[in-house]
Formats: C-alpha cells, sequence, structure tokens
C-alpha cells in the first residue's frame, strides 16, 4: 500500500538467508567474521579484475542457494546489477543459471533498488522467491570511475575506497525472522556537486531528501528505529548529513551508522573517508545487519542506500554528480 509521494508499506515480503563475499580489506576489517566467505587477494582466483567481481557474485548467489536449501527451479527470477558499464558482472553471471534476470543500476545504492523491485514482484503476487544482489570490486571501480590501479596516482582524503565485495539475499512471502516492512524510493538530486574523487558529499544531500520524505510518509521520526544506517556515505558525507539535519533541529547522529564506516577501520587500514561501491551496503546490511536483528540485538532498523548517478563520460564534460538513494525497513519478527 503506497503512502505518501514516495513510500510503500508492505504486508507479505520476508528475508531469507543471506550471502556476502568479499575481498581482503574487507576481511580484517572489523565486519570480517560477519561474512561467509572472503579471499586473500583481489585477483579471488580469476585472471583480471572483471573476471574477480564476477566470481564474488557467483560464490554470493551459489552461497544464499545453499543456505536457503534453494533449487534454481525454486527460484522466480534474480534482481540485481553493478558498477561496470551495461552492468556486465551481473550479465555475465546469469548467463549461466535458468531463472530469469532483471538488470537494474542505482549505483552504489542498487542493493535497495532490487530489493524495492523484488518486493514489488512478492507483494503483488509475482512470485514466491526473488534473489536480490549487487557487486563491487575496488580495482574494477577505480579502472571506470578513476585512474587504474597500477598508474598509483596521489588520492585525496575525501576519496571514498570501493569495496571489494558481493551480497545476495532472499526474498520471500514465507515469514521468517526479518520482514520487509516498507520502503521510500528516491528522487534523483543534484547539488551540484563536481569532484568525483568526494563521492560521500556528491551523495549526501540525497540521503537527506530521502530520510526526510520517509519520515513524512510514515508519519515517524528517527526514533521509530533503533539504528538508521546510510549506505556509503563515509566521513565526510555523513558529516553532512548529520549538519543538515541540525539545522531542523533534528539530532539523532548517536543512532545513526553509515556503511562505509563500519565495514573499515579508518584509523587502521588506508581507506581514506571509508567505503562505497555496491558491495558496500549490500555486505554490511547482509552480513552485520541481518545478523543483528537475529541476534535480537535490534528491532527494527532504517537502511538507506545511496548511489552517484555518474560514469567517466559525463564528468569528462564537466556534468555535475546527482545523487540517489532508497531506503528500505527490515524489521524483527520474533521476540
Amino acid at each position: 500500500m503506497k503512502v505518501g509521494k514516495q513510500s510503500v508499506v508492505l504486508e507479505n515480503v520476508y528475508l531469507g538467508e543471506t550471502a556476502v563475499v568479499t575481498g581482503p580489506k574487507e576481511k580484517n576489517g572489523p565486519l570480517g567474521r560477519y561474512f561467509d566467505k572472503t579471499y586473500d587477494d583481489l585477483h579471488c582466483k580469476a585472471d583480471s579484475w572483471e573476471k574477480a567481481e564476477m566470481q564474488l557474485l557467483r560464490d554470493a548467489l551459489e552461497i544464499c542457494l545453499e543456505k536457503n536449501k534453494l533449487d534454481y527451479s525454486e527460484v522466480d527470477c534474480f534482481i540485481g546489477g553493478d558498477l561496470n558499464n551495461q552492468i556486465i558482472i551481473g550479465n555475465y553471471v546469469l548467463r549461466d543459471y535458468p531463472f530469469p534476470y532483471l538488470g537494474v543500476f542505482g549505483a552504489c545504492s542498487t542493493a535497495n533498488e532490487a530489493i524495492i523491485v523484488g518486493s514489488a514482484f512478492l507483494e503483488a503476487g509475482m512470485g514466491k522467491r526473488i534473489l536480490v544482489g549487487t557487486s563491487s570490486h575496488n580495482a574494477t571501480s577505480e579502472r571506470q570511475f578513476r585512474y587504474p590501479t597500477e598508474y598509483g596516482g596521489q588520492k585525496p582524503e575525501s576519496l571514498t575506497f570501493t569495496v571489494t565485495a558481493a551480497g545476495v539475499a532472499l526474498l520471500q512471502n514465507e515469514p521468517a525472522t526479518i520482514r520487509v516492512s516498507g520502503f521510500t524510493a528516491g528522487k534523483v538530486i543534484d547539488a551540484e556537486f563536481k569532484d568525483p574523487l568526494d563521492m560521500g558529499r556528491a551523495m549526501a544531500p540525497a540521503a537527506f531528501d530521502t530520510l526526510l520524505q520517509h519520515f513524512e510518509d510514515f508519519g515517524v521520526g528517527p526514533d521509530a528505529y533503533d539504528l538508521i544506517v546510510t549506505g556509503d556515505l563515509s566521513y565526510y558525507g555523513r558529516d553532512m548529513v548529520v549538519r543538515l539535519f541540525k539545522e531542523l533541529d533534528m539530532d539523532f547522529s548517536e543512532k545513526y551508522k553509515d556503511c562505509g564506516l563500519l565495514i573499515y577501520d579508518r584509523d587502521e587500514q588506508e581507506v581514506f573517508a571509508g567505503g562505497s561501491g555496491c558491495g558496500c551496503c549490500a555486505a554490511v546490511t547482509f552480513g552485520y545487519l541481518c545478523s543483528l536483528l537475529k541476534e535480537g540485538q535490534y528491532k527494527k532498523i532504517l537502511v538507506v542506500a545511496t548511489g552517484a548517478l555518474l560514469n567517466s563520460v559525463i564528468t569528462a564534460q564537466k556534468e555535475s554528480i546527482p545523487g540517489i538513494a532508497h531506503a528500505v525497513v527490515l524489521e524483527r519478527m520474533v521476540p
């Protein structure tokens, strides 16, 4: 049921078992124990960066199927995407699977966009089990959006470090511990930022806009949630969101975290402003946050995945970097 301008209340969508596969830096970060499989180097036993990312997604998909005890024939659809041009990672991995595939692109917000599309399908009775997933790889993203890693260029402190990870989750209409109880689809927000080495602040206005709209649509405030998490704004983007809300006399910074700051230890790991990439929000949500909900540490979490909607061609034309943010409510359903 639609509520307000951009939101939907869901009655029959649950989150089954999830799977996360990461690279070495994520393995050695604060959340390493929450991931299902990790690799010790970025090559992931493949002979190119792109094939390494394909391996991450393939592993996560297979582990998710195994954890949910599902055969390929029991999956109605896979919905997902990635950062690579024409979402080639998902396209090439899904050629090996016999179920329908819907490729979506929301940059680093893709995990939540996939959840929104999949949830709408289930709520409408257009399936019983839908897989959603996404991936990113530090070297594929650097090659496409900045400079190849071999270039060794100097990077500013505002840079967000692309997470090497893939996350896949099962959406189902059979009751489970975690319910997807609602979502707010974001608008494209362009605050006229033009620095591709400062994605966090470019995406922050979109996160702010979606959070405000979510509170208005559902008629709630930050107190409705035990935890509010943005996708990959990292240090500078999160700081901007906090300051924007303080201008409205709203301060929920104590319960507000960011996936880009959770997945890495900025004091011990060379990750600049923190993490980013499609795999950032997916890995933290499907690994860490879902575990906290299942353990009963939290009952209700609002996850706001953020994305910078640019490519290398348009930034070379001196265009600005629009952002988008999609919010999903995850709720524990058992005492």
